[in-house]
């Protein structure tokens, strides 16, 4: 019997004349309308109303989108700056998700202080949902062939047990390449069922924890993950995503040691839930 050998996949999903709409976009869409669906139904355990979402993102997606591609371009200037018509090619892939965490975090802090919302507890309602969309956001990677590790063999991606259409698409220049977008996916996406599955338990996390535990388990799984790269974005021989990691580990477990130390007063997320019913700020 002969085995189905396919080639890599079309990362264009639909084109309507002049028109393209890309795999890339559909994804990254896909994933932050499910984690905006999410959110607002744990929102309204805190008695946040929906529309505190809808306002959020409106602000947070056009600013995460700019930062992500100028962390990516400014980190690539040699290249753009000799093709300056595809610094707007997003479609492409080239954005960075470490500009978008800090362009969505700057216009969270805005935002809250301008709705009298509580930061920290927002921060925790989005927190397991933004790392499930960046697990999700990894497949365009997969699709636009990037964000791939060193050069591997096909017996070896065999080996993990990887499907044929995942092996196939890993094909990139001539190689196989080692699958290092979807190590991402899986560690992001283990995040989120661990932060779901102990985010509701009594007297574990006070508030602002599930935020500062997200932060700590993506730095660590990027801080790897970015290790096996070939594509890492450099400055000065470093790679910019581990040291990135290593500042935000540090800052997320300094803060969560200071406010258990100093804020003894915190009260504990699941204290925060309202009663079925209740009025919804």
């Amino acid at each position: 019997m002969t085995k189905l050998v396919l080639g890599a996949l079309n990362p264009i999903a639909l084109q309507f004349g002049p028109f393209t709409v890309h795999w890339y976009g559909v994804i990254i869409a896909s994933g932050v309308v499910l984690a905006l669906w999410l959110s607002i139904r744990e929102g309204a355990r805190l008695g946040l109303n929906e529309d505190v979402f809808y306002d959020y993102l409106l602000c947070a997606l056009p600013v995460a989108i700019i930062c992500a591609r100028t962390y990516y371009v400014t980190f690539e200037w040699q290249y753009y700056s000799a093709h300056p018509s595809e610094i707007i090619a997003i479609w492409d892939g080239g954005i960075a998700i470490y500009g978008a965490i800090i362009g969505g975090f700057l216009t969270m802090a805005i935002f809250c202080h301008y709705r009298h919302v509580n930061m920290w507890t927002l921060l925790d309602v989005v927190a397991p949902t933004v790392i499930m969309a960046q697990g999700i956001g990894r497949w365009g990677n997969f699709m636009n062939q990037e964000a791939f590790g060193v050069i591997t063999t096909r017996a070896a991606l065999v080996a993990q047990h990887l499907p044929n259409w995942i092996i196939q698409q890993m094909y990139i220049g001539g190689h196989y390449r080692v699958p290092t977008f979807l190590y991402e996916s899986l560690g992001d996406l283990v995040g989120f069922a661990l932060l779901m599955l102990l985010r509701h338990r009594h007297h574990l996390f006070k508030r602002g924890e599930v935020f500062l535990a997200y932060v700590s388990w993506y730095a660590c799984v990027r801080m790897v993950v970015e290790g096996m790269r070939t594509d890492s974005l450099m400055l000065g021989g470093l790679r910019v995503s581990q040291w990135l990691s290593v500042i935000f580990l540090v800052v997320a477990v300094c803060t969560f040691i200071y406010r258990r130390r100093h804020q003894a007063d915190l009260p504990w997320y699941t204290s925060l839930f309202v009663p079925e019913g209740s009025q919804k700020l």
